[in-house]
This record gives C-alpha cells, structure tokens and sequence, in this order.
C-alpha cells in the first residue's frame, strides 16, 4: 500500500479510548493510515470494521492488511450505509466509530486516474466510485451557469464562484471540458493567487469532488448511521476538511447534546426527546505546526468527537 501519513493520529486514537479487545469501525478507510493504527491496538482480541467507497482502495486494503490483520473486515461500502453495514456484523453495537472526511493522499495522486489532483492531466472524474453518478465532466458540461455558481461557492467556499462559472460556460461552448488541465487552466485565467500559495484551482476541484459525490449527504447519514451503531459511552470522532462538512458535524452534535427540539419558547418540554451524545471538546482540535509541516493535507482539518450517552428507557430517564 502507498505510504500515507494518518492525520492526528494520536489525537484521534486517543479520543476514540482505543484499546486491546475492542471493537471499532473505521467509517471512511481511505489509505488505511488509521485503519492499521485501529488494528494495532486493539489486536486479535478485537474487532475493526473498514469501510470505503473506493473499490481501488478495498482492493489494495484487502492485499495489504488483510492477511496482517485477520480481525480486520473490510467492505466495499459507502459510509452513509454504516448503520446498515455494521449492524448486520456486530451485535451490541461497537466502542468507536472514527471518520476522516475527504479523500485521501492515494486518491489525490495525480496517477490515481480519479482527475481530484490538477497537478497533472487526468480524464476530468472525480468518482469514488466509477460505477455510480455522473462524473465531473458531464456536471461541467449539463449545469447551467447559476447551478454551477452555487455549487462552487457552497462546496468549495470560492469566493470568485461566479466568475469560475461564466469562464466554464464560456469555455465549453468551444470544446467540452474533459481532462484536469484544462479545467485548473480556465479557473486560473479567472481567480487571482492567494497570499498563502494555494492554487487558484483548489476550491472548484475540491467543490466538484463534493458535488460529484454528494459527499455533505452522504455525512448527515453517516453521521446519524455512526450514532445508531455505537453502544453506551461509546466514541464517535469526525476529522472535517470544508467548512461544509465540519459546519454538519458540530450542528449534529449540537442537536444530539440538546436533544430537546422543542422550540425557544415553549417553557416545558413536550417533544420527550433526551440528549444521546456527550461533546468531549469545547471547540475542535486544530492539526500542529509541526503536523502541518511534515503532512499538508493535514492544514485545514478540525476534529470533533462525541460520547454515547447511557440508553435510555420509554420515559427518557437514564
């Protein structure tokens, strides 16, 4: 498997309380960077659950890990479908769920075929899986201008969406807009530098990847899977990249700490729901300088995590 550099990985290992003889699920596999740490630790007492959208990524996970990790399972699986997937292969739920949000460093290899990198010239993708949706090419080329605009701005937080969008529709009218090059080309010719280097081309990749695989919706039902799955004071810890996904993530704890979804101003809870998840931060942890450094992908992230409230009876007390 190609070398890849888990992101705050003692961070993330240290608030899912990992340990020997436990039984964990690792939601989004990727690389396998904190799918091997899971079964390092836990070792042939427990139990990890991989899962990944990438068929490519199964396939290397499967060759590589595999035969070290016998209690290892991995799955061809969205991890919008965890609740499913997990609940038909562990009884009583598990001890951790950990989801690293994003693609990986395997993924974004401009030699992956994937088109997220536009370091080289790669068929314009963007699929985990090339077996469903539309793939970035066919979105460049069916969006008209305002839908392109929203998707830009919502999914890579492009400051510049609009004019991004005009330069597309302008662009395809000519040729469609089918590799990597030419698409970081036309955003280029349309979005100024940045003071801290990063490449104009960023945010509209990074908003296709999103848009192509509906990655903020697959979240919420992740997210909700992930809760369902876990047993009392059991960990859930979620690594965001985009504000998008990390704004999903606090608001989902947010709502499963409060539980009460009665409105302001009603004075006397109705609605009998009881709060399911404990917050175990008070704001998210940010990667180090020195992280940053050896491991750029790690730059943006924010990791937030959750316990598992004790379940509770029909009347809601502990």
């Amino acid at each position: 498997m190609a070398a890849h550099i888990p992101v705050m990985l003692c961070e993330a290992m240290g608030l899912l309380g990992v340990h020997r003889g436990g039984v964990f699920v690792d939601a989004t596999m990727g690389g396998g960077g904190h799918t091997r740490a899971l079964c390092e630790a836990v070792r042939e007492e427990g139990r990890v659950i991989a899962l990944d959208k990438d068929p490519a990524a199964v396939e290397v996970a499967r060759h590589d890990l595999g035969p070290l990790y016998p209690w290892l399972t991995i799955i061809h699986a969205d991890f919008g479908q965890i609740a499913q997937v997990v609940g038909d292969l562990v009884l009583g739920g598990v001890h951790g769920v950990l989801m690293d949000l994003g693609v990986s460093s395997m993924q974004l290899d401009p030699e992956s075929g994937r088109g997220f990198s536009f370091q080289g010239d790669e068929p314009l993708d963007m699929r985990l899986d090339f077996s469903t949706g539309l793939d970035a090419a066919r979105v460049l080329a069916e969006l008209d201008e305002e839908e392109l605009a929203a998707a830009i701005r919502t999914y890579g937080d492009e400051r510049y969406a609009r004019r991004v969008a005009r330069a597309i529709v302008s662009a395809r009218h000519k040729a469609p807009i089918r590799t990597t090059s030419r698409l970081a080309e036309i955003v280029r010719s349309v979005v100024p530098g940045s003071r801290d280097g990063l490449d104009p081309a960023t945010r509209t990749f990074m908003a296709l990847r999103i848009y192509v695989n509906r990655e903020l919706e697959v979240l919420e039902a992740g997210l909700r899977g992930a809760l369902a799955v876990l047993r009392p004071a059991g960990r859930l810890v979620v690594l965001a990249y985009h504000s998008g996904e990390d704004r999903i993530v606090k608001q989902f704890m947010a709502a499963q700490a409060r539980g009460c979804t009665c409105p302001a101003d009603i004075p006397i809870c109705v609605c009998g729901c009881r709060p399911t998840l404990r917050p175990l931060l008070r704001k998210p942890l940010r990667p180090s300088t020195e992280e940053i450094q050896a491991n750029p992908r790690a730059r943006s992230c924010r990791m937030r995590a959750g316990e598992r409230l004790e379940e509770c009876d029909e009347h809601g007390d502990v």
